[in-house]
């Protein structure tokens, strides 16, 4: 099984720009949020969460054409290959996602930027963070414009929950990690 260290030492080998490492340890950590409501295994759901943009740096254009093959080849399962390659459903290929954990990742990928973005903005970034402050920026479509909410409304329905709800587990979550995903509290 996809250990946390594993999936970090694998990305490591593909990506060397920051952001995205950042973007990795977002979807991990709102990823461990969403096995918890899920009762599933954290570790297993974040290590997913980290190693979903495998190919991405090397490959913006051919994003997951890059990934199963290699995958496999190191060691990872098929079950976690396509785990990693749903997330790409619709607008990279047709892994459609089936299971709670494909069906989170596809929705918490896009979902997490703009969680991101919102604690950005804020003088204690997410630490503060409610609901209803989040889904202000949510429905301004200008805001954090490159995160596609189609598809996390598309996710939310696929799991049979509501944005408001999948973002309230995925920013509790985040709060955990605040300094750590650079969205605490801004020095002074």
């Amino acid at each position: 099984m996809l250990t946390l260290e594993r999936a970090k030492e694998l990305l490591n080998t593909t990506t060397t720009e920051e952001h995205l490492f950042l973007h990795a340890k977002n979807v991990s950590v709102a990823m461990g949020g969403m096995a918890e409501h899920f009762g599933e295994d954290k570790e297993f759901w974040m290590a997913i969460g980290h190693l979903h943009d495998y190919d991405y740096e090397q490959f913006p254009e051919e994003h997951l054409q890059h990934t199963e093959k290699e995958l496999l080849a190191e060691g990872l399962s098929e079950v976690e290959v396509r785990a990693i390659l749903a997330h790409g459903f619709g607008h990279c290929n047709d892994v459609e996602p089936l299971t709670n954990l494909e069906k989170s990742l596809f929705t918490v990928d896009e979902l997490t930027g703009i969680i991101q973005a919102a604690a950005r903005m804020r003088p204690l970034g997410i630490t503060d963070m409610e609901i209803s402050s989040f889904m202000k920026k949510f429905k301004d479509k200008k805001f954090a414009a490159k995160c596609d909410r189609d598809v996390i409304r598309k996710g939310c329905e696929m799991l049979g929950m509501e944005v408001r709800d999948v973002a309230e587990i995925c920013i509790k979550a985040m709060k955990e990690y605040a300094d750590e995903l650079q969205i605490g509290p801004k020095e002074v």
